[in-house]
Parts: structure tokens; C-alpha cells; sequence
């Protein structure tokens, strides 16, 4: 059975697939009482669910009228898609970046499941047991290398 953080984020990204801007926006007291949850639990799900990383911009506003935007934004494609790896990668790369940025490419299809399991495991800290800044450097190396290979397939 899922849990309730499993239900909401569910929830949220399927309004988000079915607006045409890619935007969504809510009330978290109303999202709160919908789920028969209490309000927090909406800011956990979505400052550790609906991250930048994950391709997602929040932004809220408090007091009254507030409301909670959350907005998923596309990779860009082909060549541009290459600049923007090079970029976000960089010379290193912490582990919170790399897990996000690969969460990213398997949400957009860019990888299949299997092919992001295998990314995670292969640049996470218990595989890579090197003291930083070696460590993120060599992370860096490894997800350029694995992702030339599979997005130029």
C-alpha cells in the first residue's frame, strides 16, 4: 500500500499532466483537508518531491488568498539537451544533483527505469568511496560518459 506523501504526489503530477500550461496551482489547506491530512504534510511533499532538480519550479504565496504554484518545466531536446547536461553536470557533481538531474531524464523518457537504477548505483557515495572533492569530480566523469552512451543511441 502506498503511503499518503505517494497518494498526493500522484495526485499533483497528474493535475499537472493534464493542464496544458504545465502549471498547477493550489491551496494547501485544501489539498490538506481533501487528503484528511494536515497542512505540512503538503510542504514536505512537495519541498522534497517537486524539486529543481526533478524539473520543477514552486513558488507560494502566504497569507489569505495564498496558494502553492508548481510548474514542471521540459528538458530541452537533442543538441540543446547535450548543452544543458554539460552545464548542469559541470567538472562535479553532488550526489542530491546527479539523483535529481537522472529522476529528471527517466521522468522526461530520456531513460528507461532500468537504465536510471543503474545510473543511481553507479554514481551513488557507497560505490564511489573517495574522499571529496575526487569524489563528485569522479561522479561527474562517470554520469557524462554513461549519458553520451545511452542519449546517443
Amino acid at each position: 500500500m502506498r503511503n499518503i506523501s505517494d497518494i498526493i504526489e500522484q495526485y499533483l503530477k497528474n493535475i499537472l499532466h493534464e493542464s496544458p500550461e504545465g502549471t498547477v496551482e493550489i491551496q494547501r489547506n485544501d489539498l490538506a483537508d481533501q487528503f484528511s491530512c494536515v497542512p505540512s504534510q503538503i510542504n514536505y511533499v512537495i519541498s522534497t518531491r517537486f524539486t529543481l532538480e526533478k524539473g520543477y519550479v514552486v513558488e507560494s504565496k502566504r497569507g489569505g488568498g495564498g496558494y502553492i504554484r508548481i510548474q514542471r518545466f521540459e528538458l530541452p531536446q537533442n543538441v540543446a539537451l547535450y548543452a544543458h547536461l554539460k552545464s548542469t553536470i559541470g567538472n562535479d557533481i553532488d550526489q542530491n544533483s546527479a539523483e535529481g538531474l537522472i529522476y529528471q531524464l527517466e521522468e522526461a523518457r530520456f531513460l528507461s527505469k532500468r537504465e536510471a537504477c543503474l545510473m543511481r548505483a553507479a554514481v551513488s557515495r557507497e560505490c564511489l568511496t573517495v574522499n571529496l572533492p575526487y569524489r563528485d569530480e569522479i561522479r561527474a566523469k562517470i554520469m557524462k560518459a554513461m549519458l553520451i552512451s545511452l542519449l546517443g543511441k
